[in-house]
């Protein structure tokens, strides 16, 4: 197996796993994961469309499904009316904190089977790939 298939494989396990914790929320991977991406603040709809790679189309249906189970709530900005607001709502709240928590506690379980240097090593991989890519950090609540 070449280093190409090592990391589609280590992506199908990352993807398995997330999909397990989000099914025993009742949430889609893709809800699970715009709930976690609006959990602590209120994001413009064209930022969210950028950073999950999704078109507008394609993110405003998932808003609308979303929405209509009282998960999140769309505003308009104060400062520009044609921008679209997307925050979560107290149920979306308790929900996207429930999955962050348990996907952070669960998926570092996936390199439960290396030693610790080795898991220090895959530590700091993660971080380095993660940040280079430009992907925002998390805020606590």
């Amino acid at each position: 197996m070449d280093y190409g298939d090592k990391l589609f494989w280590l992506s199908v396990l990352i993807q398995r796993r997330y999909a397990q914790i989000c099914a025993e929320y009742d949430l889609t991977p893709m809800q699970a994961t715009l709930l976690c991406a609006i959990r602590n603040e209120p994001r413009q709809m064209a930022y969210l469309a950028a950073a999950l790679g999704m078109t507008k189309n394609a993110l405003s249906q998932l808003v609308d499904r979303t929405e209509r189970r009282e998960l999140v709530s769309r505003a308009t900005s104060e400062h520009d009316r044609r921008v679209v607001l997307l925050g979560v709502t107290p149920a979306g709240k308790v929900l996207a904190e429930a999955v962050f928590a348990e996907t952070s506690k669960r998926l570092p379980d996936l390199a439960e089977n290396l030693d610790a240097d080795d898991r220090r090593a895959f530590e700091r991989l993660a971080t380095t790939i993660v940040d280079a890519a430009g992907v925002p950090a998390s805020t606590s609540s």
